[in-house]
């Protein structure tokens, strides 16, 4: 079953595979998927509006609306929880105004929450800004997407809107310091798990130089056919090859 999408700015906490208690922030439309990418296995369904950049609109949350919310949440909850993270509907880095909001976040978290961590899920496709970039090291963790090794298994994996392209997300990820790299893999006839895509994949991953690589699968709904979870034992052999090149990876 597919995920609903979150119907305001801040959701959770959630329990997270990866990050513990994590309240959610979503600074893009309500009940509406943008994004970049129309992944086969969105856990939202597909995309619907298929872009690079949001263009101000009465759906998008202001500056102030993400501040008073989120001054809201942490000012009530019982406990502060271990990390504040951009994700929701679809890649918070298409808001126009990221740099500014990631900026009061954190004043914020500094205020409030000292002991929580700032992070952001991110599918990587605004790496290959710089003002992107800028805005993302003012945060303590950077999750950046990389599914794919070859531009051709990009486009049928990811789907990425026109004007994304796989190399510049290789470059630009390799000028962002002190990364983490998520990876699903997926088997089937719509999966990526296959030797050619994962060969390449490795060799990218050596020009970007992440912290570490996060390997997961299938967890919950997706909307493409012809498409099943990797076993653990896959999972482990391709992390088995990441730390042969010398990264550090886990299977989550």
């Amino acid at each position: 079953m597919l995920l609903d999408l979150q119907d305001g700015i801040i959701y959770g906490p959630v329990n997270s595979r990866r990050l513990g208690r994590s309240l959610g922030i979503n600074i893009l439309p309500a009940g509406k998927k943008v994004c970049p990418f129309d992944c086969v296995y969105c856990q939202y369904g597909w995309t619907q509006e298929h872009l690079l950049r949001a263009k101000p609109n009465p759906g998008l949350p202001s500056i102030l609306d993400v501040r008073e919310a989120v001054e809201k949440a942490l000012l009530t909850l019982e406990k502060p929880p271990a990390y504040i993270t951009f994700s929701g509907n679809g890649e918070p880095t298409l808001h126009p105004d990221f740099p500014r909001i990631a900026e009061e976040v954190t004043a914020l978290r500094n205020t409030l929450a000292p002991r929580a961590k700032t992070a952001i899920l991110s599918n990587s496709a605004l790496a290959s800004s710089e003002s992107v970039r800028d805005a993302l090291t003012r945060l303590d963790v950077r999750i950046m997407k990389l599914d794919c090794g070859t531009p051709e298994m990009f486009k049928r994996y990811n789907r990425p809107c026109p004007g994304v392209r796989l190399d510049d997300i290789t470059l630009g990820l390799s000028r962002m310091p002190d990364a983490y790299i998520q990876t699903l893999f997926s088997t089937g006839q719509s999966g990526n798990l296959n030797p050619q895509n994962v060969s390449a994949w490795i060799d990218r991953l050596k020009n970007i130089r992440p912290l570490s690589v996060q390997l997961y699968t299938l967890d919950r709904g997706f909307p493409a056919k012809n498409l099943k979870p990797a076993d653990k034992e896959d999972l482990n052999r391709v992390k088995i090859k990441v730390e042969k090149a010398g990264i550090p990876a886990d299977v989550f």
